[in-house]
């Protein structure tokens, strides 16, 4: 029986470590493809390039072919390697492991999440997988995470345009609470611009922010990877809020 085959890309670039120990813990269960960004991509959300050609590098590590690096977005890495024929149709695309989690209104901005929801869009399962941390390096016990639910989303598919956004904890695999199925929170932030000057007197603003939790539901995403728990959330790119439907039809509107 043949392999499947596997499109890893993410958001990091491609000589992230995530992307690499992603591409480690599969690499004996799967035909890999790995298509991502040359360079950092964070919160790019779903953008795509469309006024610049997309160049394509051949990546090596120790003297082998790793995959491509991309001159564009994830969405554009992932858009390109299937409908660009860079690589064969996959079995299934695989984005991260993002380092720092993607969770709450994180998924809104996300370049992980988008490259997951591309390979939706291409009628291809799909999974975003990110660690709850921005300061361990060691991304082994993600990889576990992946490796595990692979083979299960191969064997039960998943339904048209949904993914899985995987938010794993910080730490040792062996300390995780387990899988839980959740939903996406409403975590946001407290956002600061901090205007400053350059040595010319130019202005330019620094954006930070303050995270907040407004809910306590273990089921919420944030909360889950929070308290130790592996989040799996099932997302899906309609965005029709069809509850207010009717009200709005109610309104009755006309041109004159």
């Amino acid at each position: 029986m043949s392999k499947p085959k596997i499109l890893l890309t993410n958001d990091d670039g491609i000589n992230a470590r995530g992307i690499i120990a992603l591409a480690d813990a599969l690499r004996a269960e799967a035909e890999l493809y790995i298509v991502a960004p040359i360079s950092e991509m964070s919160a790019m959300g779903h953008a795509i390039t469309i006024s610049d050609p997309l160049k394509v590098t051949e990546i090596y590590k120790d003297n082998q072919h790793f995959g491509w690096g991309i001159g564009g977005t994830p969405a554009d890495c992932v858009k390109l390697a299937i409908n660009g024929d860079l690589i064969p149709r996959p079995d299934m695309v695989i984005s991260g492991i993002n380092q720092g989690a993607n969770v709450g209104l994180d998924i809104i901005y996300s370049g992980t999440v988008s490259a997951a929801y591309e390979g939706t869009i291409l009628d291809i399962p799909a999974m975003a997988i990110s660690l709850n941390s921005f300061g361990q390096k060691d991304f082994s016990a993600a990889g576990k995470v992946a490796h595990n639910l692979v083979n299960k989303v191969l064997e039960e598919g998943l339904p048209s345009g949904t993914l899985l956004n995987i938010n794993v904890p910080a730490g040792e695999y062996e300390s995780f609470e387990g899988f839980r199925i959740t939903k996406q929170g409403s975590g946001t932030y407290v956002e600061k611009l901090e205007r400053r000057e350059d040595p010319r007197k130019r202005v330019y603003y620094w954006l930070s922010g303050t995270r907040i939790y407004e809910d306590i539901d273990p089921e919420l995403d944030e909360n889950a990877v929070r308290t130790g728990w592996v989040s799996i959330t099932p997302l899906h790119y309609e965005l029709t809020n069809k509850q207010y439907l009717k009200t709005l039809r109610s309104w009755n509107l006309k041109l004159k």
